[in-house]
């Protein structure tokens, strides 16, 4: 089957799970989860994966084990593909990219790009290309001040004092959510965000300790 959009009962799904997170309410609605939440999901990401890389949906269960909330349902459904993210709640759709948080050599790596002339004023340029078709382009826990090593009045300061960089775009509750639509919406968030992901690849990549 081709994607189609998800339909009502997905966001009424998601609706009364966040009135009623329980287990007797999941095994009651489980079915239409699977059909209306799922399914399109994966209608979705596997049309989307030749073009934009790997894929996988993140479990529906919360891991509560170091929460005070035990609640044990997650009230989105998320997935990766590629560099992005998407995710669709009782509020509507979402889809992201970047780099949420830095490891310490990814974080070094990052600031040394930014404040260099060439790299930090092409980054500049690629978020100011996706702010320009409505993606927010935002950091991360930002420090309070410049980073060590930093000047204060350094022009490109309030990107060094990002500890992440992401783009995000969301979109309330439309009747296209129900359709292709949906598709062509997030395709166009995950070409236009390419230039950032190519420029952190390229500028940051991935964390030494993380491919020991």
């Amino acid at each position: 089957m081709t994607f189609q959009g998800w339909p009502a009962e997905a966001l009424d799904f998601y609706d009364g799970l966040e009135a009623d997170n329980s287990k007797t309410y999941w095994l009651a609605h489980k079915q239409i989860y699977d059909d209306c939440v799922l399914g399109p999901m994966t209608e979705l990401l596997e049309e989307l994966g030749p073009e934009h890389g790997e894929w996988k949906i993140f479990r529906p269960y919360r891991d509560v084990r170091f929460s005070k909330d035990k609640s044990p349902y997650k009230t989105a459904i998320g997935a990766v593909i590629g560099d992005g993210y998407i995710q669709l709640s009782a509020s509507g759709l979402a889809v992201g990219t970047g780099m949420y948080g830095m490891a310490a050599d990814q974080l070094d790596r990052y600031r040394q790009a930014v404040a260099a002339d060439h790299s930090g004023t092409a980054l500049e340029r690629i978020i100011e290309g996706a702010r320009s078709d409505d993606i927010d382009v935002h950091g991360h826990e930002m420090l309070k001040s410049a980073p060590r090593g930093y000047p204060a009045d350094h022009p490109r300061i309030e990107l060094l004092r990002c500890k992440g960089l992401v783009a995000w775009k969301q979109w309330a509750v439309e009747p296209w959510l129900g359709t292709a639509k949906a598709k062509t919406r997030i395709t166009d968030f995950l070409t236009a965000t390419r230039p950032l992901d190519s420029w952190l690849s390229e500028h940051v990549g991935e964390s030494v300790s993380a491919a020991r």
